[in-house]
């Protein structure tokens, strides 16, 4: 029976790509580039919806227990200036200015990954150490970054149940960079989800987010995604996506689709 290890690498709480590949070694490596486009509309907590498109350009190449990637992406916001960021937005106030439209070059973001653990033979419990660094690289005077650097630390684990279904989770911290005269919260966040092969060429699964709020007057973040994978094949896929979320600082609609080459 082949075992998997679910590849499910989510800029903390966007899919940016998922696929089931062997656990098996292939020391040369393998080269893969991803983009496509995700949206998502919320209001965060104020008076006026911000809503956002992310055109990420991710590169990403691995060998049998390391993965090393970097997302170039595109951002372009619509709102009132009180939420930056990408796909992954992050709350900086509440002023309710009026909405204005503002388009750039987003937050450069470079991520290693290692397993670390591996536990049981058959279907075995896989442990991932995950670094990541956000380049402040998205221009904070047109509300598209927050200006400065972040860094995160995440323990990802991944569980095969048998040929067609896998368990993951993470939990991880964020330390968020201040903006001028902004006290942001660094945060915990986590998730959990499940991904099920129903057939050689499609994947779906559904996952749950939770974080910390950035802000002590906004709520934590909770959403639920759904996604669907298809695998045109050994070099094609086509991933997409819907998210929701039920507080305040969650997204109230979002989605998306990413193709990724594999080389």
């Amino acid at each position: 029976m082949m075992n998997y290890k679910i590849k499910l690498k989510i800029t903390s709480l966007l899919i940016s790509t998922i696929s089931f590949l062997p656990i098996t070694s292939y020391a040369e490596g393998k080269l893969s580039l991803t983009s496509g486009v995700d949206y998502s509309s919320g209001k965060y907590g104020q008076s006026r919806s911000t809503d956002i498109t992310y055109i990420p350009f991710i590169a990403k190449y691995e060998t049998d227990n390391t993965t090393l990637k970097l997302t170039v992406p595109w951002v372009k916001i619509t709102g009132p200036g009180d939420v930056v960021g990408g796909n992954t937005p992050i709350i900086i106030g509440s002023s309710n200015r009026r909405t204005t439209t503002e388009s750039g070059l987003g937050d450069i973001v470079f991520s290693a990954t290692q397993t670390i653990a591996q536990f049981g033979e058959h279907n075995p419990l896989l442990l991932d150490l995950t670094g990541k660094v956000k380049f402040a690289t998205a221009s904070s005077s047109k509300g598209l970054g927050t200006g400065e650097n972040d860094y995160t630390i995440e323990l990802g684990a991944y569980k095969s149940i048998n040929t067609a279904a896998t368990l993951f989770g993470d939990i991880g911290y964020k330390k968020l960079g201040d903006p001028s005269d902004i006290n942001l919260n660094n945060v915990w966040y986590g998730s959990v989800g499940f991904a099920y092969q129903l057939s050689p060429a499609n994947t779906a699964g559904m996952m749950a987010d939770i974080r910390q709020a950035t802000i002590d007057t906004s709520q934590p973040l909770r959403e639920l995604t759904l996604f669907l994978t298809h695998k045109f094949n050994a070099n094609y896929k086509l991933q997409s996506y819907l998210t929701s979320g039920n507080t305040d600082a969650s997204t109230d609609l979002g989605g998306g689709l990413m193709l990724a080459w594999t080389f």
